[in-house]
């Protein structure tokens, strides 16, 4: 498109995301992709009020659950590799996990069907620190049971992704931030993008996540959850997420096989189909990728069309907007 029509995109793309065009709010970074080519990035609005630095498309925010999609392909990965199976069983890697849950298998875990109960219903009131990974193994041996018996139902579970986490130091012998940046990270080319540990890593170009209160913008960047890696810890940027799924398109982290897996809609037990598939829900007759991410101070959205190889990604610092409509809004732009 020449110059008068993307500039016409960037109004219409301007219009959509005006609520995080401010010069004293937080913000958001943008980012459209067709084929392998970036055809549209901008930054919006603040990325840290306090020092009032603004948005770029180099920006880091934390991707809370976008970061799913990572935790899955670390266990991809080493399936591919023959390290694990889909349908290994769960106390396989931890023999003493609880007899409730003898027939969960990896796969479960991956497409929420587990059953497993939500760590953070099971945190005691008392614990002052930030919880881990671990400690969300461990607090599955507080409970005895499991939502529903596994296989039979969705249901979204963080619990899950803490669990495959542990699962790939386990097999891998490395801690998982350490396994996301030689395997992944490093690999694909996303110099920035990392699983964040306070006090081991620091976040280059951080966005802090913000809540509005009393008519202004606070800072409110970790929650007593914010330290568990496998359901949300990943920082990145909208430029290096284009180049994570371009790695996909070109299949050099797993197999194109495996890869449509993960983008297909997984089974029940009685041969439902759910809307997810490996660290991705599943949307529309089309069958296309997608995943929100929100957690304290943050709203993301990643969206992709592989048929048509298409991404947006909307990345905010700020607890309210609705980034997912916002993303298909700017897709029906680029996909009429």
């Amino acid at each position: 498109c020449g110059n008068h029509s993307s500039g016409q995109m960037e109004e219409k793309i301007d219009r959509i995301l005006s609520a995080y065009n401010h010069k004293d709010g937080p913000g958001a970074a943008v980012l459209v992709m067709k084929n392998d080519s970036v055809v549209f990035k901008k930054g919006y609005g603040l990325a840290d009020i306090e020092t009032r630095t603004p948005v770029a498309t180099s920006t880091n925010f934390r991707l809370a659950s976008v970061t799913k999609q990572f935790t899955a392909m670390s266990i991809l990965m080493l399936a591919d590799k023959g390290r694990l199976g889909l349908e290994d069983p769960l106390r396989k890697f931890f023999p003493d996990f609880p007899e409730y849950g003898k027939d969960i298998r990896i796969r479960h875990l991956l497409t929420h069907t587990s059953g497993l109960r939500d760590y953070e219903d099971l945190i005691p009131k008392t614990l002052q620190r930030q919880v881990h990974d671990i400690d969300c193994l461990e607090l599955m041996k507080t409970t005895d049971s499991l939502y529903f018996p596994t296989g039979s139902a969705y249901r979204y579970s963080n619990t899950g992704y803490a669990i495959l986490a542990l699962i790939t130091e386990k097999v891998s012998g490395k801690p998982f931030a350490d396994f996301l940046k030689d395997s992944i990270f490093n690999p694909v080319g996303m110099p920035t993008t990392m699983a964040f540990e306070d006090g081991r890593s620091t976040v280059t170009d951080r966005a802090y996540g913000h809540s509005r209160k009393d008519g202004g913008w606070w800072q409110t960047d970790q929650s007593q959850t914010s330290a568990v890696l496998g359901d949300g810890g990943v920082y990145s940027n909208v430029e290096e997420l284009a180049t994570w799924i371009s790695s996909l398109w070109h299949h050099r982290l797993i197999s194109d096989s495996l890869q449509s897996h993960a983008w297909t809609r997984a089974l029940l037990n009685n041969g439902e189909r759910i809307d997810y598939g490996y660290g991705w829900h599943i949307e529309g007759e089309d069958g296309h990728p997608h995943h929100d991410g929100s957690t304290m101070g943050f709203r993301n959205h990643i969206l992709v069309y592989p048929k048509e190889r298409m991404m947006v990604v909307v990345l905010t610092n700020r607890n309210e907007g609705d980034p997912k409509q916002e993303a298909l809004r700017i897709a029906g732009l680029y996909r009429q």
